[in-house]
This record gives C-alpha cells, structure tokens and sequence, in this order.
C-alpha cells in the first residue's frame, strides 16, 4: 500500500484519543474549509440548495483529498499526515469566471487545472522556477487585495440588501472581526488554530438574539444525500478561464511544496523530486475529481500542519480519522446545513480578517525571501501588483482589445501574474538555484500556526 516506512502508523494509541486528535485537525481547518463555498455562493446568487449542496460536497471532498495524500502509491500521494481543503487562492478567480461567463465555465478551468497538475506533476520542480518568491509573493499579495471588497460587501449585509451597511450588520460585522483579533492575541496553541470557528460561532449566536438567524434552512435539509456528478450542468471551457485557473494551480503548487518540506522536517522523513511529483499529482486528481461533483480546487491547509507541530503527534492515522470524518460529514446535508445560519455580516467580519491574511502571506513570502534592496524587484512587485488591482478596479479597459490578447488582460489575476513573470524574467532572468534550494531554505517560513 505504502512506499513509506510502516512506522507512521501507530497501532498502539487508543481509538478514542485517535478519533480526538483527528476530530481535532478537523475543527482546526473547518471554518477554512466551509468559507469557500459560503462566499462563493453568496457572490453569484446561488440558492439555499445548491449552497446546502456545495457546502456538503466541499466537505466530502476535503476529505477524499486528504485520503488521496496520506495513501501513496507509485503515481500519487506524498504520504505524509497533511490534511487538504479548499485553496483560498482560488475564490477570487472562480467568482469572476462565474460573474463574467456562467458557472459551468467555473468547472471547466477546475477540470482542466486538476488535469494540467496531473500530466504536469513530475515538472512542476522545474516550472517553479519560473515562480520564484517575488513572482509568488505578488501574486499571493494580488489575491488578497482582491478579496477583500468581497470580505467588506459581506460585512456590510451583503451587497444589494435593504439594510446593507446598517449599525445592527457592521456592529456584528466589526464585532467578530474584533473577537477574532483578541482570541489570537490572548490565546495560544489550538484556541488560537479555531479561532475564526469560534468567532463565527460568537457571531452567530449574537445575530440569533438579536433575531437575525433563520433557522429554516437546517429544518428543510435532509439528513442524508447522494453526491451528484455535474450538479450545475455539465462543465464548459474558456480559454481566458482555464489560464486563471492554471495560474492559481502554479501558484498553489509553490506554496504546497514549502508546507511539504516543511512536514518533511517536523516528521524526520527526507522527500525527494519524485515524493514531491506524486504530491503535486495527488492535488491534481483531487482538483479533478472536485470538477467533476461540482467542488473546488485543493491545497494543503499548513494551519493542520501547524497543528502537527503542536501536538507532536506525526503520525497518519490520525490523518485518516480526520479524513473518514469529513467524508461523513459530507454526506448529512443537515450539518452543511448549519453553515447557511451564518449571517453574511458575521460571515464578512471573519472573512476580513481570513483575507488579511492571505495579504499578510504574500507580504511575508515578499519580506523574508525577497531582497528589497534591489531596485528591480521593487519594480517587479509595483508594477505586477498595480496593474492587477488596476484591472480589477477598472475591468473594462482592455474590452476593444482582440480576444487574443484579452486571454492575459480580463482577469486583474492573470493579467498581474503575467506582468510579474516577464519583469522578473527581464530584470531577474532565472537561476536554476532559485526553485527548490529557496523553498528548502524558507519553509519554516510556511506555517502558519
């Protein structure tokens, strides 16, 4: 079953303290896990159903995505006790490749990205120098930026509501955002891994006395339901799109490697390029498998990591108890129910602070692998990370451009990648060092606690 030493799993623990310590790795990465498709649905309209569904399917697939990676074989799976969930990275570009196309073109770049990273893998050692910490580290800061007028339209009540930015909305808004903030500066350890869970769950029980919570969508959810192959119709493909998503998946593939070289440390186990290779291919089937049920993209979540680190606890069985968990949880709709009691202020107050953190990792990949005190990355970074916001502010700008050129102009995402790339191959060139000598070097860097 295994190329890896028999060792990491541990028959000796008790099953109850093993189900606790992977119920534990679940609830540290759930609010991370579920926010996707909270936001994604309220962004382009989708009913309490389909959100009911999307939230469920999400959870199912974590979980078989985690599967994926913890069991290795010949072709995939790297075989360490990483957990994965939805790439945060990824919201951003499905909400306008939703906005401006339909939402089977969402399914279509997430099927073509899963299936890019799986004929790809064993490359992507080589492709990631062409993704060195300046260019990363723009793009993870791009990302950022961009989600958070989202974050602000949810606290506010959700754009377009009749009491969009009332005292009642951004007092609860500002309120988990404030609570969130204090948990993290008073707390420490797994408090401080939850505590976007518990602010949300603050919030909550806030909003419902102040009558603000419908509990109806929980009444009306079944109990159990079978996964749905193409739920929102069968996929179509955009060039524009598919380049977004790529895109997100090099990116992803950076960060995926910095976590993995970090575990590989925590867990005293040395991985090489082909351990690396069947890692990258596991995220790119589970990719694949969630175009096809109509979930999202996968990365590995470095708060579980942290988590790891923590706990001192190494080994993968209790990665698998966290797995078969949210495989369960993914087939009761009730419990991806729960999720939609969230009001969208609550919602936007954690998402403020979730987003802010995406900024502050691109920032920090910037700082502590970049050298600032050479002109031309300044220059690298300005230029990519203003014509990304730039194209964002502005979308119609480049609409009078031929569609050839509109492929790396439409989307503030692509278009910023794209700036960065070329500066940093103009002022930078590539150095065959930068790819996984960099990565080996800062991937402490990587955890986020």
């Amino acid at each position: 079953m295994s190329m890896v030493d028999n060792k990491v799993f541990q028959k000796h623990r008790h099953p109850l303290k093993t189900f606790s310590l992977g119920l534990q790795h679940v609830l540290a990465m759930y609010a991370g896990a579920v926010i996707v498709p909270l936001i994604v649905s309220s962004q382009l309209g989708f009913t309490q159903e389909q959100t009911t569904y999307l939230v469920a399917i999400d959870l199912l697939m974590c979980g078989i995505a985690t599967l994926l990676q913890v069991f290795t074989n010949r072709f995939f799976g790297i075989g360490m006790p990483v957990v994965l969930g939805c790439a945060f990275q990824a919201v951003m570009p499905m909400i306008a490749i939703g906005s401006e196309y339909d939402i089977p073109y969402i399914y279509g770049s997430i099927l073509a990205m899963g299936l890019f990273v799986i004929l790809f893998g064993g490359w992507f050692g080589k492709m990631i120098r062409f993704f060195p910490p300046v260019v990363t580290g723009s793009v993870v800061t791009i990302i950022g930026i961009t989600l958070i007028p989202v974050a602000f339209g949810n606290l506010g009540g959700g754009q377009g509501s009749p009491d969009f930015g009332s005292p009642d909305n951004l007092m609860l808004g500002f309120g988990v955002l404030i609570f969130i903030v204090l948990l993290n500066k008073f707390s420490k350890g797994f408090m401080r891994a939850i505590s976007v869970l518990i602010g949300l769950l603050i919030g909550t029980l806030a909003a419902a006395l102040m009558g603000k919570v419908d509990i109806a969508p929980v009444l009306d959810a079944s109990w159990f339901h079978a996964v749905q192959p193409f739920y929102f119709g069968m996929p179509k493909f955009n060039p524009t799109a598919i380049l977004t998503m790529i895109i997100v998946a090099m990116v992803g593939i950076a960060e995926s490697t910095g976590v993995f070289m970090a575990l590989s440390k925590i867990v005293d186990r040395d991985i090489d390029s082909k351990d690396l290779a069947r890692g990258y291919r596991a995220e790119g089937l589970a990719i694949f498998i969630g175009g096809l049920f109509n979930a999202f993209p996968y990365t590995t979540f470095s708060q579980n990591v942290g988590l790891i680190q923590m706990s001192r606890v190494k080994t993968r069985d209790v990665i698998v108890v966290a797995g078969g968990l949210l495989m369960l949880l993914g087939f009761v709709p009730k419990i991806a129910a729960l999720t939609l009691l969230i009001p969208d202020s609550v919602l936007g107050g954690a998402m403020v602070a979730m987003f802010g953190m995406v900024i502050s990792s691109g920032l920090r990949m910037i700082g502590s692998q970049v050298d600032l005190n050479r002109h031309e990355n300044l220059f690298v970074i300005a230029c990519s990370v203003g014509m990304g916001l730039g194209v964002t502010a502005v979308p119609g700008i480049f609409d009078s451009l031929p569609d050839t050129v509109r492929i790396l102009t439409d989307n503030g995402i692509v278009a910023g990648t794209f700036t960065a790339l070329v500066m940093n191959l103009l002022f930078n060139g590539v150095k065959p060092e930068t790819a996984e000598a960099k990565t080996q070097e800062s991937d402490e860097e990587t955890i986020v606690a």
